[in-house]
């Protein structure tokens, strides 16, 4: 279906081509034709289908139609997200569908100051896209009302619960009208999530676009590699493998920062993204990844869910992570428009459980990559790895004919 089937108000078409934007993913044709109705919904989808549009794009028309009846200056319309990159980046589509009306919008996170969001506020703005703990200060402060609000919308529901934002939800929407329309965004749909749906939503269309089933377009590869070898490895990958654009995982903060740096000093052209950096390093970390100033990103999760970084070519996991959701998150950053993309993960001694798990939700076996390292130095300890290879249902006699 292509946009242009849908009946928009032509400045906000011309938004939608000046975007870019051509033919509807599944998740926006089913979903934009029940938002603009005005039905409250769930939206189950993984990252990189298309959910932005598919709320901003009716949000955007309905504000549209308000502008007739003259409308305050307090926000219309309330996105809530868990991290400030997605803020970021759902303030950007807005500003880009919206270049051609008056609606203005703001993303309301910590990290920065908060007297140039209180004076945006003040001087009217009708939507706000906000990270829960700062908009709480907000409304505790009294620097905003939500007694306008008409659309609320809770996007990557499941991320803010395991972040912890759900008291904090609870709170604001006491804030908000009972007579609005409400849509929740989540890529898995864990019990407190259904709660929450029910306390939420008033009847709501529930839109489900294969929310378990990982993209088809991306390659999974393991390799079996000791914690002491990873650095070497990776950098192995680097100068033998054509990366254009790879994005690296780590467990903590301290592992991405430091990873980054023995890169840099490399020679790699690598920047780190996790939460001690302040919202100014946070950005310039994010803008030289998208625009190729930097081909590597070392990052925590932070960057796992909702960042749309176009022609990541590879998602390297340094270390696996703890659910089968997260490695689908993470490798989701590649293979994104109809592109193949590569994921690789260095596993040790006790991975093997995660592995057999994450194998059974892609439907295949990853394709073992070992033989990578046997290449690199020190290869007689790398021979040690045999030892996961064995334990991965490999001969001792396969595992030496890889070296």
């Amino acid at each position: 279906m292509r946009f242009t089937q849908f009946n928009f108000h032509p400045h906000i078409h011309a938004g939608i081509r000046s975007a870019g934007y051509t033919d509807a993913t599944p998740i926006q044709e089913k979903t934009i034709p029940m938002i603009i109705e005005g039905q409250d919904v769930l939206g189950l989808a993984q990252t990189g289908t298309g959910k932005t549009a598919a709320f901003v794009l009716p949000i955007l028309q309905h504000l549209h139609n308000l502008r007739v009846e003259k409308i305050s200056a307090q926000p219309q319309a309330l996105i809530m997200v868990p991290t400030r990159e997605l803020a970021e980046q759902i303030y950007e589509n807005i500003k880009k569908l919206a270049a051609y009306t008056t609606i203005k919008s703001l993303a309301v996170y910590g990290g920065v100051k908060k007297t140039p969001q209180i004076k945006t506020l003040r001087s009217g703005v009708d939507i706000v896209v906000a990270c829960p703990g700062r908009l709480m200060d907000l409304l505790n402060e009294k620097a905003l009302t939500l007694k306008n609000v008409k659309t609320l919308v809770l996007d990557e529901a499941d991320r803010m619960l395991d972040m912890g934002f759900m008291p904090d939800i609870r709170r604001i929407i006491r804030y908000l009208p009972e007579n609005r329309q409400s849509l929740v965004f989540s890529a898995t749909m864990p019990r407190q999530i259904e709660h929450l749906v029910q306390t939420m939503l008033h009847q709501p269309v529930k839109i489900q676009i294969n929310h378990k089933q990982p993209s088809p377009s991306i390659r999974h590869s393991w390799i079996a590699v000791q914690k002491e070898e990873r650095t070497t490895l990776l950098k192995k990958l680097f100068s033998g493998t054509e990366m254009t654009s790879t994005l690296v995982f780590t467990r903590t903060k301290h592992k991405a920062k430091s990873l980054a740096c023995q890169l840099k000093k490399s020679g790699y052209s690598a920047a780190s993204l996790q939460g001690n950096l302040s919202q100014n390093q946070r950005k310039k970390a994010m803008d030289g990844f998208r625009d190729g100033s930097f081909k590597i990103l070392v990052a925590t999760d932070i960057a796992a869910r909702g960042i749309d970084v176009s022609g990541v070519s590879h998602v390297i996991n340094y270390d696996l992570p703890d659910t089968v959701e997260t490695y689908i998150h993470r490798t989701g950053r590649t293979g994104r428009a109809d592109q193949f993309g590569q994921a690789y993960t260095f596993v040790g001694p006790s991975d093997d459980k995660m592995i057999a798990m994450i194998e059974r939700n892609l439907g295949q076996k990853m394709k073992n990559q070992s033989k990578l390292c046997w290449d690199t130095p020190n290869r007689n300890n790398l021979r040690k790895a045999g030892l996961w290879q064995s334990k991965r249902n490999i001969s001792s006699k396969n595992a030496k004919k890889n070296c």
